[in-house]
């Protein structure tokens, strides 16, 4: 069975083709710049030459089937015909309390992921742009959504409520959703598989740091608490998020700078986090870099990493223990010194990281604390692609 994985952004299309029998990757690419007569289609079959180019490609519609013909050419092609293609899976970021799970896409489905563009209003419209796109082009290929929120419903509602009326939630379904939920479960699991014992008898943090971050309490198997909140602003500090903060500093600051509610939640979302307080980059490579020279990316790094401290040493306390630490995403699987610096801050837990094996690079995932170390400490290379694939496919030999 092969699965075409689609993440339909406002004006890109990253997709991958998997062959489920090996869950390998036939193909990979990414339409950018969606709506414009310069879109950049970058395409890179398995085994043959990548192929870029400049057209213009005007909606989503157009950008599927550009996507079709790449898979499908003579050239640059890896199956003959779409009729290969026995299903798509989409990624879709907000499910609200809809979606416990991933789904086959129905007209009540997609209807209820409409309602909820309330709720992530950048990120659904366009995920359902990506799903009319191969309705467009595919109109007998079945297709599922799996949703970033989803693993994260597992959380007891000590977790998720926020101290507010509760009308709040009831109206408006005001609450703590959580987010890079198919990173986190694909990690955990791979974690406990590395380690050799069954996820649901250990307590795990796995930390998704990249330009958003998010971590995760996993306990039982489950997700028991997250970072991230109702929206992806809350939590850690990030390449241009703020993370946590009093939020009677946005009252005050509206006032004081004569801000509108859309300027303040753009300063919030776009122009704070690493980028703000270091006033250089929000990319953490450049951080690293510059941070023995210069005192802002040195007042950067610290915060950075003292929040993910922070947040493994709380969720220590929740779960009431702590059996593995896992990095993963960008920062996660590739910053040696923040994982060294984090490491360093919990060495009372029982954390013991090994510094040789913390800066080997390698795609696979591994150990890298002290065979005696209390607190296993792994470096996980997420796949998300991969269990929107799986949930893909399951969802379909089962229908």
């Amino acid at each position: 069975m092969k699965i075409l994985v689609i993440n339909a952004g406002s004006s890109s299309i990253k997709y991958q083709l998997f062959d489920m029998t090996n869950e390998s990757v036939l193909a990979s690419g990414l339409v950018e710049r969606i709506g414009m007569d310069s879109s950049i289609v970058t395409h890179k079959p398995t085994g043959k030459e990548e192929v870029v180019e400049v057209k213009e490609i005007l909606d989503h519609v157009a950008g599927v089937k550009r996507v079709i013909e790449l898979l499908t050419s003579e050239t640059s092609g890896v199956i003959k015909s779409m009729d290969e293609v026995d299903a798509v899976g989409h990624r879709i970021v907000h499910g609200g309390e809809s979606f416990k799970n991933s789904v086959l896409v129905t007209d009540e489905v997609k209807q209820e992921i409409k309602r909820l563009y309330s709720l992530a209003p950048l990120h659904n419209p366009a995920h359902m742009m990506g799903i009319q796109g191969v309705e467009a082009n595919l109109p007998n290929v079945p297709q599922v959504v799996v949703f970033d929120t989803a693993f994260h419903q597992t959380m007891p509602k000590s977790s998720y409520m926020y101290a507010l009326p509760q009308r709040l939630y009831k109206q408006h379904q005001v609450r703590r959703y959580g987010f890079h939920g198919t990173s986190h479960k694909y990690v955990s699991d791979v974690a406990a598989q590395v380690i050799g014992k069954e996820l649901k008898d250990l307590k795990v943090v796995t930390c998704h740091i990249g330009n958003g971050g998010s971590l995760t309490a996993v306990k039982d198997g489950k997700s028991f608490d997250t970072s991230m909140g109702m929206t992806p602003l809350e939590g850690l500090m990030m390449g241009t998020r703020s993370g946590d903060m009093d939020p009677a500093i946005v009252p005050y600051v509206m006032a004081k700078e004569d801000l509108t509610i859309n300027e303040v939640n753009s300063m919030l979302n776009k122009h704070s986090g690493l980028l703000a307080i270091s006033g250089l980059s929000s990319d953490m490579r450049e951080i690293t870099d510059t941070m023995h020279e210069n005192e802002n990316a040195k007042l950067a790094f610290d915060m950075y990493v003292y929040r993910v401290k922070k947040y493994i040493g709380a969720y220590a306390a929740a779960m009431n223990g702590l059996d593995a630490i896992v990095f993963t995403a960008g920062v996660g699987e590739n910053s040696i010194v923040i994982r060294q610096a984090v490491c360093e801050g919990l060495t009372f837990f029982g954390v013991e990281l090994d510094e040789e094996l913390n800066k080997i690079r390698s795609k696979d995932a591994r150990i890298i604390s002290k065979e005696g170390s209390k607190v296993k400490v792994l470096v996980v290379p997420t796949n998300e692609e991969l269990i929107i694939a799986r949930d893909t496919f399951n969802i379909i030999n089962n229908a």
